[in-house]
């Protein structure tokens, strides 16, 4: 990673081409409330490609100098950036995939706050509302596509894993892509990265050429996972919930690779959802898998599930270990079953309206310490309530992990602390502590992982 930096005026290439007065005023508005700050941290996120940081904070501090402007002309819009990594450029000219980054980046905030969160049209209080806002701002993205083809699937895991488990995420990729499925990760490196490499690769040996690699961020996290190369199609949501909903509304099964506390609040969001009685009837292929030296993450992950969710969960996902041609082989099989599914109740092919999700799962939750501490962590509820929860607490570790806002209220509040039933809290510290052990909770780095929480009742 080179440590120079380039001044530019950049020309879009088909992402957006015309803004308002109005929307270019929002997007210079340095105050609170204006949208530059948001617009400046995600763009040099994505200029910073290559050079994976899993600390948002420090990304920021190192790049204090970076700053980007709209040139506003008769025939268009340019960017104009200043201080960006030089990587982002080849003999001058900004590469063309991370050109479409940058603009798909300044589309989907503008739609998103001009659109949708200023729109009184949208009710994010409501939990139709909130659907109906992550269908319109992946229409907006041009991703939904109606072609009358299922074969998308949504690839989880983590960013930080060994090579070993990197080259089995791309051996899966390359299976699937031989059987002609489209891949969707979070668009960073490491298991986000593996599959749509791979997938490449079996797309060119059948041909394909119309390859689909959609990679699905939000503000809050794209810092700690910059869009990695391959992804052909970016889409920023506004906050985790949202892209939670759009991976589960958009996908025709989902595989999960081994990874951190933010691959088990994913695994969590989808069992919460699969796990509602409105849901059961409703196919949704859900596999986990790893190499053989890696069995024992996915032992921990179900022993986890089983103490905390039970039996019933784990009957909702197949593990297979070390066999990249089955999970390709059962994916496909399982995404034909959606198809004879939403075939018979007449539901869309690209957006999964039937799931049922419940508001637990789509008001964003603000990982404040007041409300970690507050969270309810017992087994006296639903279980798919459970489920919420548990996935809120997870989703509060990733924000002390590496998210701006969480690493700098740990530095000022000290550490989230966790409480509830003592079998949970015993189960969690004991995935949690595994996790610090494999070296998952960040990249590995010379500095030892300092936790942002703490397990009380352990």
């Amino acid at each position: 990673m080179s440590d120079q930096l380039v001044d530019a005026i950049i020309t879009p290439t088909e992402h957006l081409n015309l803004l308002s007065q109005l929307e270019v005023n929002k997007l210079l508005d340095t105050s609170k409330s204006g949208l530059y700050n948001l617009f400046r941290r995600c763009a040099l996120a994505v200029l910073s490609h290559g050079n994976y940081t899993d600390d948002a904070k420090e990304l920021l501090e190192r790049h204090k100098q970076f700053d980007i402007r709209i040139i506003q002309q008769d025939r268009g819009l340019k960017l104009e950036v200043m201080g960006a990594p030089a990587d982002a450029f080849v003999d001058g000219k900004m590469i063309k995939g991370i050109n479409e980054h940058l603009f798909a980046v300044l589309r989907d905030i503008i739609f998103t706050y001009d659109a949708i969160i200023d729109n009184p049209k949208f009710d994010l209080n409501d939990s139709d509302g909130i659907t109906n806002a992550v269908f319109h701002i992946l229409r907006n993205a041009g991703i939904l596509r109606s072609n009358g083809k299922l074969k998308l699937v949504v690839c989880w895991g983590g960013h930080s894993i060994s090579r070993l488990e990197y080259d089995y995420t791309k051996e899966v990729g390359y299976q699937l892509g031989l059987r002609a499925q489209n891949i969707c990760t979070g668009c960073g490196p490491g298991a986000m990265k593996g599959p749509m490499k791979g997938a490449t690769f079996g797309h060119a040996k059948q041909r394909i050429k119309d390859g689909h690699y959609l990679g699905m961020t939000e503000p809050g996290i794209i810092a700690a996972e910059s869009p990695n190369p391959i992804v052909n199609d970016l889409v920023i949501m506004p906050d985790i919930e949202k892209r939670l909903e759009g991976f589960v509304r958009t996908g025709h099964g989902i595989i999960v690779f081994p990874g951190g506390a933010g691959t088990t609040e994913e695994i969590l969001y989808i069992l919460g959802i699969l796990l509602h009685p409105k849901n059961a009837y409703i196919p949704f292929p859900l596999i986990f898998t790893a190499p053989k030296e890696s069995r024992h993450y996915f032992e921990q992950i179900d022993e986890f599930i089983g103490a905390t969710l039970g039996e019933k969960a784990q009957k909702r996902y197949e593990i297979i270990i070390d066999d990249p041609q089955k999970v390709a082989r059962k994916m496909k099989a399982g995404i034909k079953k959606v198809r004879d599914f939403r075939r018979e109740y007449n539901d869309a092919y690209y957006f999964n309206w039937l799931l049922k999700i419940d508001p637990e799962f789509q008001i964003p939750f603000d990982p404040t310490h007041e409300n970690m501490t507050n969270l309810n962590l017992s087994k006296d509820q639903p279980t798919h309530k459970l489920a919420a929860n548990l996935r809120r607490a997870f989703s509060g570790i990733v924000a002390g992990n590496v998210k701006d806002d969480g690493i700098s209220a740990i530095e000022k509040h000290g550490l989230f602390e966790l409480s509830g039933d003592k079998e949970i809290m015993q189960k969690m510290d004991a995935l949690l502590r595994a996790f610090i052990k494999d070296q998952r909770m960040k990249l590995p780095s010379d500095t030892p992982y300092q936790p942002c929480y703490k397990i009380k009742g352990a």
